[in-house]
């Protein structure tokens, strides 16, 4: 059948994590059960956790579904003939109560062989930091296995690690290979490639309720790790009602817009597009019809949409694959 299409918004996937907290209510209104709620997957086809649409004609539907049916007019047909049925990317938005664990993640090539999944490139928006947050990303200066595993058995991997203090509004791009964790206080928006693959390195020797560390996954961290050190954080420009460009790689572009009144659409970019409001509220005016989003809030549009407005006072993260 043909669909009259919409900007589809979906039910959030909730994640307990024993670094978990509270903010995804108390800041975003997210509806958690538990004082460790850590992660609300916005927009996911990761198995098993696969998004269902929560508004409109296609409400209770899946992102399975939508894409075995409709792949070109939902991705396009550049990313459909690249990805097939495959949603490529996964949004999320992450309370980090705690210190993450110090993890990596492998590339295209390795999750290829390993794992049969896409690597796991990803970018951090910094919603909320509490005062002296800070995040680990990269080494201090260029290492090596040798060094590395030395410092892991002694239990002084953190002091070769790079420590950044973190504020509202800061934009970090990791890519694949690159060591990292969030750090306690945090209330991040994550874009990422669809995938589920973390290797975790070292977990500050915690124990969950029952008394287990958790797993470490060390000998495949060694081979995926790049050793060099990265500059991850990203400068980026927030003219007022623009789409300001912060992050542009071969996987996704994240742009910035800060709207306050109102911003037409005409182009059509030939592939789906995304937006996480991370602060305040806009209307998504679309053939005539006015949805409402506020902070905490993801829309995804087909690709088949291509003339819309936004109009409001907020930040907004717009995302698509160049």
């Amino acid at each position: 059948m043909s669909i009259n299409w919409y900007p589809l918004i979906f039910e959030p996937i909730l994640k307990e994590r024993i670094w978990g907290g509270t903010k995804l209510q108390s800041i975003l209104e997210k509806k958690i059960t538990s004082q460790t709620t850590g992660e609300s997957w916005e927009l996911s086809q990761v198995a098993g956790d696969v998004s269902i649409i929560k508004n409109g004609l296609l409400q209770g539907k899946t992102l399975n579904e939508l894409l075995e049916k409709y792949p070109e007019e939902i991705l396009g047909t550049k990313n459909y003939k690249q990805f097939g049925e495959q949603f490529p990317l996964l949004f999320k938005f992450l309370d980090a109560r705690e210190d993450l664990s110090i993890q990596v993640h492998p590339n295209d090539e390795l999750a290829k062989k390993r794992h049969n999944s896409f690597g796991k490139t990803e970018m951090w928006y910094v919603m909320q930091a509490d005062e002296n947050a800070r995040i680990i990303v990269g080494f201090k200066e260029k290492s090596s296995p040798e060094e590395y595993l030395k410092h892991l058995e002694n239990k002084t991997l953190t002091t070769i690690l790079e420590e950044i203090p973190v504020k509202k509004g800061d934009v970090f791009f990791l890519e694949t290979g690159t060591i990292h964790a969030i750090g306690a206080g945090i209330l991040i928006a994550e874009i990422q490639q669809t995938s589920d693959i973390t290797y975790r390195i070292y977990d500050f020797d915690r124990k969950d309720a029952q008394g287990n560390t958790r797993e470490l996954h060390n000998d495949l961290a060694l081979e995926a790790i790049n050793y060099n050190k990265v500059e991850a954080k990203k400068k980026y420009n927030k003219i007022i009602n623009t789409s300001n460009e912060a992050v542009n790689c071969p996987y996704f572009t994240t742009n910035f817009i800060p709207l306050d009144g109102e911003l037409t659409f005409k182009e059509n970019s030939s592939s789906f597009k995304v937006f996480m409001c991370t602060e305040g509220e806009f209307d998504l005016v679309y053939n005539k019809e006015k949805q409402s989003f506020k902070k905490g809030e993801t829309v995804l549009l087909p690709e088949v949409i291509t003339h819309y407005t936004l109009i409001g006072k907020a930040s907004i993260l717009e995302i698509y694959i160049s």
